[in-house]
């Protein structure tokens, strides 16, 4: 079969590194796997008080997508809050895109407002479920920022992953943002442009932070081509199931791209 190439954005505070591990296991099953680091994240330059909407953190995705040759298509992985960067993605160049993968995503839907799922999602997460996670603002109007500390990486994102992996999130995390206070007022997306895009959402069984009760939920809320499960994946399936995301993702790529 072709080679296909896969694009992956992370989520909140974290960068292309998660994706260390997969990565390699992509290209040796004959596979090209871009990772972006989006703004303010990972070794982009960018400090988090100069991005102030999802559209100018998603610029190095947008960026990227424009630079994709017209007769190509990449198979787009968005995870966790990166599935709101991803959706932006389809949004401006759904043309350029084989498939979106959510993996355990974030994933808007075209009927409320860009702002709707991750309100619902706020409103089923008690406060002290964020444990030792810091909270804070930035600019004026103010943008909500968040920062996961070592106790929320280990309790919640990595508790199924091995031990390096939480010592490389407290290494490398930086503060993020969901930038809910420009979701609210962004327009919505469109079914002719983000709707068009085949979606497939993977379901991290074991997730404590994005739960698979309100991942399926979503897929409910905006149904998918296919749910795919990765048993036995916490929040960061690429650190805790590297080997069984590969192989569905080589699937994926084998019947969309």
């Amino acid at each position: 079969m072709p080679k296909a190439h896969f694009v992956a954005v992370h989520g909140v505070g974290h960068g292309a590194w998660v994706y260390y591990k997969l990565k390699p296991r992509i290209e040796a099953a004959g596979h090209r796997f871009t990772a972006l680091n989006l703004a303010a994240a990972g070794v982009n330059e960018k400090k988090l008080e100069e991005v102030r909407s999802l559209s100018e953190y998603t610029t190095p995705l947008l960026d990227f997508l424009a630079s994709v040759p017209e007769n190509e298509k990449v198979i787009l992985i968005g995870h966790s809050g990166g599935g709101m960067s991803a959706a932006v993605g389809m949004e401006k160049y759904p043309g350029k895109i084989a498939v979106a993968v959510f993996l355990n995503a974030i994933m808007p839907d075209s009927k409320n407002s860009p702002s709707y799922v991750l309100e619902q999602y706020s409103g089923k997460t008690p406060l002290d479920a964020w444990l030792d996670t810091q909270f804070s603002a930035y600019g004026d109007p103010p943008i909500t920022a968040l920062t996961v500390g070592p106790k929320f990486i280990s309790n919640s994102l990595y508790h199924l992953s091995p031990v390096e992996d939480h010592a490389l999130g407290e290494l490398l995390v930086r503060p993020g943002s969901l930038f809910m206070e420009d979701l609210l007022q962004a327009d919505k997306f469109t079914d002719d442009k983000f709707g068009s895009v085949p979606r497939v959402y993977f379901v991290a069984t074991e997730d404590r932070t994005i739960p698979a009760e309100f991942q399926r939920w979503m897929i409910e809320n905006n149904p998918v081509k296919e749910v795919k499960e990765i048993k036995g994946a916490d929040h960061m399936p690429m650190f805790s199931q590297p080997d069984e995301l590969c192989k569905c993702l080589v699937e994926v790529a084998e019947k969309y791209a």
